[in-house]
């Protein structure tokens, strides 16, 4: 055997030995984590009390990186086309379902080319109104609307986005007609909620607690199936008097399609014993969301009933994206 055919054979030895052995040592770089929105905001800062601590647990810096724009997708569409190794973990949301079934982009589906690692938070939304509209519970409000059609107003993160699944699935269920107020994202219309310029919301518990504490907002509600902690004395939407109108904003982790079930299932392993930690269990009792660390599997399906959820509130309701 000459020389070349052993140092040849000699290499494909060594690739054989060492292939096993880099699956077993993942991570042996920095992970990014590509968040849809801006600094600063809710998603960020889930972001950046997990990203530290699941880099810690990884041996390997974890780098959050804010890619906000196009309703979560541009986000989406770079972590679907990045490199399936584990090292582009992304951030998806509520809003990104809904696009699935609202305005599809096959690039970036949840289920095919993002794929399901765990939901992280889920925050129930709160249906609040401006002290100038004289209605103290939904009833109220609703038969406020149907004495005045479309003279009420109520904000929304812009097309496609919960908030405006919410408004929308309300108008459906009730038959009232009141006009949408798009923002450039949720949470933008804050100031002119309590400035009276836009008269009904539905935003996270810990957004309007102190101001419905200081009488700058009206709970009416929580669009979600149980109270929130931090705002007791507001009733669900069921107990109100209007069984279905729910939605829940959510984000969790997906990888891109490909990634390897190995590095699926650690990254599954480590997030979810964060979430258990005290820090996360603290936060999530004073700041009134929920924690997930589900399966996988567990998470995927419930990705999948969402949507089916969003689709026929879209369908119902006839929503679409002008």
């Amino acid at each position: 055997m000459n020389k070349t055919v052993l140092f040849a054979s000699a290499l494909l030895g060594l690739a054989a030995a060492v292939s096993p052995v880099s699956a077993q040592t993942y991570p042996n770089k920095p992970i990014r984590w590509l968040v849809p929105t801006g600094a600063g905001s809710a998603l960020d800062v889930v972001a950046r009390r997990v990203a530290p601590k699941l880099g810690e647990a990884l041996g390997e810096p974890v780098i959050v990186e804010n890619k906000p724009g196009g309703n979560s997708v541009v986000a989406a569409r770079e972590a679907a086309r990045a490199a399936p190794d584990g090292y582009t973990l992304y951030q998806g949301v509520i809003n990104n379902a809904i696009n699935d079934v609202l305005t599809p982009d096959p690039c970036c589906l949840l289920n095919d080319k993002l794929l399901p690692v765990t939901r992280l938070i889920s925050t129930s939304l709160v249906m609040v109104v401006h002290p100038s509209v004289p209605a103290n519970s939904v009833k109220e409000y609703v038969a406020l609307a149907k004495s005045r059609p479309n003279a009420l107003t109520y904000a929304s993160g812009g097309p496609g986005s919960i908030t405006e699944m919410i408004g929308e699935l309300l108008k459906y269920t009730t038959a009232i007609q009141v006009r949408e107020i798009p923002y450039k994202a949720i949470g933008a219309e804050y100031p002119d909620l309590t400035g009276g310029h836009v008269e009904t919301a539905f935003l996270a518990p810990v957004v309007i607690r102190d101001a419905v504490a200081a009488g700058k907002l009206r709970a009416l509600a929580v669009a979600d199936s149980q109270r929130v902690n931090i705002l007791p004395g507001v009733p669900t939407m069921a107990e109100a008097g209007f069984t279905g109108v729910e939605g829940v904003g959510w984000n969790g982790i997906f990888v891109p399609a490909g990634t390897p079930a190995s590095i699926v299932q650690r990254l599954h392993k480590e997030i979810a014993a964060i979430l258990q930690g005290k820090e996360m269990k603290d936060d999530s009792a004073n700041l009134g969301y929920r924690l997930g660390g589900e399966s996988p599997e567990e998470f995927a399906a419930f990705v999948r009933s969402e949507e089916q959820k969003w689709n026929k509130v879209i369908r119902d309701a006839n929503i679409k994206v002008e």
